[in-house]
């Protein structure tokens, strides 16, 4: 139910015969996190970093020849990276899953030690406790060492559902049907408000979550009259044509079927600063099926991604998205798990929407010479979503709007919002969902505003959910700032 997270599985087509090593974050200016410690000229944040503390990376000798010790294999090779796992526990420590779950043995253990039982041990069966992790990635971001846990979590979940899972258990096919939202949506937008209240519906509600496990206790959004892309053909497409400004709009699933009014607000802001916006064809980023173990499904919407957006960034395009789950599927998620010819090119032209705008225009100056008033002037409680964080974005927002005339954004803090696309829609971790996010609720219901703030949908579905707060997109914000 994410609007874009989900499974692993590289040991099906798609994996790669060189080692993969993650890269540090990426911070707004496109650069890196090392890089942002050591620049000096101009910070960004509101606070300065004191520590000269930066993670290392492993650095192997290039001379060195390892010992050989699982056969060759033209899977993803992990090994380096579960090497470098010296047993910290900074992962287990940074989990809101293993926070609340006592059942749940943390990232540890689904990453680095599973990973090594899997390669050496021809009988051994991936513990189903694999299954609970809700892909947050906090565990990446947490790490000093720089080992890949997520990757190792989804190639491990993968091969779960592959190997371990019934096909005919209810259990699948609820995951399934969660973790590929678009075709419901798809059907569900030719009659969308019929679909909105049959979805809605007490006693189909109560069916579904005792045949299928999805929780009762949650409202389903709501479905869109006009889907943005009917709203974009009607218009007439691009309305700005540029030879050196262009951006291909990877716009997902839910600006597509429940929210076009942020997917609308990014092209008429992108419009509004000279750029060309292209609507390629597109899938589900693969978000909530890398969470379920649903690699088969995410390759298949990944290929006609990469295809299309690779086709456009040689055009001098570059992609961008308006949900933060989406931009790290693209950047960080495809080059880990698949192998498709442009896969690499789209990662390194992918940027969150505001960001991009952060680096290329000057979106502060224009932001401090701007006001709002009406509907949107408010104060904002701003949550910052876990795959943002992940991205180094956690602060933007409130960097950005705190010189805007008519509003005020307040951060309700560093919490997991606990929903993590598909896992709060699920019956048996409804629960330990409404848990992790109890400190968000809190920091959002002792702010000053009764309005919030956040890039991902489902991170407002959860924030709406806790608190009956409206909750708006920054993009929202900069458009009725900025645009006439």
């Amino acid at each position: 139910m994410s609007d874009d997270r989900a499974d692993g599985g590289a040991e099906t087509d798609g994996g790669a015969d060189e080692e993969t090593e993650p890269g540090p974050p990426r911070v707004p200016d496109g650069g890196t996190a090392s890089d942002a410690a050591s620049d000096t000229t101009g910070p960004m944040s509101d606070t300065e970093h004191t520590s000269d503390f930066e993670p290392m990376e492993p650095n192997p000798d290039e001379n060195h020849e390892p010992t050989q010790v699982f056969d060759e294999a033209e899977d993803f090779d992990l090994r380096s990276g579960a090497d470098s796992c010296y047993k910290c526990s900074s992962c287990d420590t940074s989990c809101p899953v293993a926070e609340v779950d006592d059942d749940f043995p943390g990232p540890k253990f689904q990453g680095p030690e599973q990973w090594r039982l899997t390669q050496s041990d021809e009988d051994y069966e991936v513990d189903e406790s694999v299954t609970a992790c809700s892909n947050c990635m906090r565990c990446d971001d947490a790490c000093p060492s720089g080992v890949p846990l997520s990757q190792m979590h989804n190639t491990t979940r993968g091969r779960f559902v592959d190997e371990q899972m019934s096909k005919l258990s209810v259990e699948y096919w609820r995951n399934r049907i969660l973790a590929n939202y678009r075709t419901s949506a798809f059907f569900a937008s030719k009659v969308p408000r019929l679909a909105t209240a049959a979805m809605n519906f007490g006693p189909a509600r109560w069916v579904m979550e005792k045949t299928l496990g999805v929780t009762s206790e949650r409202d389903f959004p709501e479905f869109a009259t006009e889907t943005f892309t009917d709203w974009w053909q009607a218009r007439g497409g691009a309305q700005v044509q540029s030879a050196d400004k262009r951006v291909a709009y990877f716009h997902g699933c839910y600006a597509e079927y429940n929210t076009p009014e942020v997917a609308k607000a990014l092209v008429r802001l992108f419009e509004h600063f000279g750029y060309q916006v292209a609507v390629p064809e597109q899938g589900c980023s693969g978000t909530p099926m890398f969470a379920n173990g649903m690699l088969d499904d995410a390759r298949r919407d990944a290929k006609t991604n990469v295809s299309s957006l690779s086709a456009l960034v040689e055009e001098g395009y570059d992609a961008v998205c308006s949900c933060t789950s989406c931009s790290m599927s693209l950047r960080q998620e495809y080059p880990e798990l698949f192998d498709f010819e442009g896969t690499e090119e789209v990662a390194a032209n992918t940027y969150e929407a505001v960001e991009y705008l952060r680096i290329h225009e000057d979106l502060s100056g224009a932001v401090a010479e701007a006001d709002v008033d009406g509907d949107l002037a408010e104060e904002f409680a701003y949550h910052a979503p876990c795959h943002a964080r992940n991205q180094g974005l956690d602060r933007q927002a409130v960097e950005l709007f705190r010189d805007l005339d008519g509003v005020d954004v307040e951060d309700v803090g560093d919490s997991c919002s606990g929903i993590s696309g598909t896992y709060g829609w699920k019956e048996e971790k409804y629960d330990y969902s409404m848990e992790i996010g109890e400190e968000m609720f809190e920091h959002m219901e002792h702010a000053e505003g009764q309005t919030g703030m956040t890039e991902c949908p489902t991170c407002a579905m959860q924030m709406e959910h806790g608190t009956g707060y409206e909750i708006r997109h920054p993009l929202e914000l900069l458009e009725a700032a900025l645009v006439e």
